[in-house]
């Protein structure tokens, strides 16, 4: 049994200088449909052709390409950390919250890769 429980979802975020040109080329490289872009998070978000799997974009002015993250659905994520962090994983620094979007952490595997928990507050999920 695993030490927390994930959702079935799975987002590849990625950094892109530009969401709204990114999800265009997404849209017409790769057939991918765009769900949303949170202009005041400077995020946006594109439906994959498979299932639980979104690519989101965020907007930095000197992105790091090739510095993907997987970022995993969860129900709970302040009691999902108090696990791992008992356990000994890494985190960078303290939650992230976007009021009424969403609560994000990143943390570290034993190589120092960076992975992400992602609660909805939407209310949507």
């Amino acid at each position: 049994m695993s030490l927390i429980e994930l959702k079935d979802t799975i987002t590849i975020a990625m950094s892109v200088k530009d969401r709204h040109a990114s999800a265009k080329w997404y849209k017409d490289m790769l057939g991918f449909e765009s769900l949303y872009h949170a202009d005041e998070a400077g995020w946006s978000e594109l439906q994959t052709n498979t299932k639980g799997v979104t690519i989101g974009l965020g907007e930095h002015t000197k992105p790091a390409p090739g510095n993907c993250v997987p970022v995993f659905g969860i129900a709970d994520l302040v009691a999902a950390r108090h696990r791992l962090e008992k356990a000994g994983v890494s985190f960078d620094g303290p939650n992230d919250v976007v009021e009424g979007m969403v609560q994000t952490a990143t943390f570290y595997d034993p190589d120092g890769n960076a992975l992400m928990l992602a609660e909805d507050l939407s209310g949507e999920a």
